[in-house]
């Protein structure tokens, strides 16, 4: 019988989809369930992108460049000069969403058995990403005591390696929502610059910030050109997840040029996608304005009602729409699954991701959930009532 390859077996499955069967089961059952597990929000996308697909004729739908159409991307770079951030089209490829942005990054700086330095806990896919790719991640863990915010700079020195390529971060991150302070992003500047090494941040929830905090981009810093490799995607800010459209922005012309060669191996992304994102460009201040006044509830409400919850230790977001919970439990595979299978209150349950699969590092944050807070307020206070009553029964 032929073989299934090594890669494929090593090959992780998402932390936040493997419990999937079990969700259908419970809804099989006539159960409500309560989703916490899945970045998916459920703010309406902008009208403007969803009238430019219906207005839109045409008698073949075609290839586009493959590196993006130039007039989205020329507003693209338009849209993040008014971010402070100065880039041109030319210094960005569009991609099938910010996953393939990542994997064209990857392709394109590291070889096999390279290393690349990210703090975790760090989304999922990038396990997933960095085997695909054959390379090696090399972990620094933040914790949750201190916020998750950055680990001390000398924590990532002494990781550094003949095989070290580049130290990736997330910002605001998934799953911790934390912001990264300008500090933090300059001491990552100087390490990168010092060892000559890439930065990539993953920067697709850089609208997601919260009190009076703004997001500085890696871009943005100064000596930087030849470092920074930009991450975004029109999926979380403009509740566009299924349009599947994100892109690479860098400075370096050896990136672009050799990120190109991988973006022409599969083509082009999608053409009516990049034209609902190009008009998604034009959407007003105003629905931001109405986008983050409801993150902001939602995460007041879910960080307030977790701490009422006797042992449980939570981190409070910055930015994004998820926060790591530690619940007073060993092994959160076992509990998010017996949620779906054993429990229920009047028929409803919950489906929270472990956290485990956002390590890399083995028996790492066994103990802890992500939540992602895309439900209204009444869901949310509904479902850590649930999660409350539902540790009482697990602990027993």
């Amino acid at each position: 019988m032929p073989t299934i390859s090594k890669k494929g077996h090593l090959m992780p499955q998402s932390p936040i989809r493997k419990l999937v069967p079990y969700a259908e089961k419970a809804y099989k059952q006539g159960k409500t369930v309560y989703h916490l597990n899945i970045g998916q929000p459920d703010i309406k996308t902008p009208e403007i992108a969803l009238n430019a697909i219906k207005e839109f004729s045409l008698e073949i739908l075609a290839y586009t460049r493959s590196e993006g159409s130039e007039s989205y991307r020329m507003k693209i770079a338009a849209y993040y000069k008014k971010n402070n951030v100065q880039v041109t089209h030319d210094d960005i490829i569009v991609t099938t969403g910010g996953s393939e942005a990542l994997l064209f990054a990857f392709g394109s700086i590291m070889d096999a058995d390279d290393e690349i330095i990210i703090p975790e806990p760090f989304y999922a896919n990038y396990n997933g990403f960095s085997t695909a790719s054959g390379v090696n991640i090399v972990p620094v863990i933040s914790k949750i005591e201190d916020n998750f915010a950055l680990p001390p700079i000398e924590e990532f020195e002494k990781l550094i390696t003949p095989k070290t390529k580049a130290i990736l971060i997330c910002n605001p991150g998934n799953p911790t929502g934390y912001l990264y302070s300008k500090a933090e992003i300059e001491k990552l500047a100087a390490i990168v610059k010092k060892h000559d090494l890439f930065l990539i941040a993953d920067e697709v929830y850089r609208e997601f910030t919260y009190d009076g905090n703004r997001h500085y981009s890696i871009m943005e810093e100064a000596g930087l050109e030849n470092h920074a490799i930009m991450i975004d995607s029109v999926s979380k800010r403009y509740s566009m997840c299924g349009a599947r459209i994100g892109c690479l922005v860098s400075k370096n012309k050896s990136v672009i040029n050799t990120a190109l060669k991988f973006a022409q191996a599969r083509l082009s992304p999608p053409t009516l996608a990049q034209i609902a994102s190009e008009a998604a460009l034009e959407t007003p201040q105003s629905y931001f304005d109405d986008v983050i006044s409801e993150y902001v509830e939602r995460r007041n409400t879910l960080i307030e009602e977790l701490q009422k919850i006797e042992g449980v230790k939570v981190a409070k977001p910055k930015g994004a729409f998820y926060c790591i919970a530690e619940l007073p439990i060993t092994n959160s595979d076992d509990f998010a699954q017996w949620l779906l299978e054993d429990f229920s209150i009047d028929n409803e349950t919950i489906m929270v991701a472990p956290a485990g699969g956002f390590y890399s590092t083995p028996g790492v944050g066994l103990n802890q959930i992500r939540i992602a807070y895309v439900l209204k307020k009444e869901s949310l206070v509904r479902a850590v009532h649930i999660l409350k009553e539902a540790l009482k029964v697990y602990k027993n």
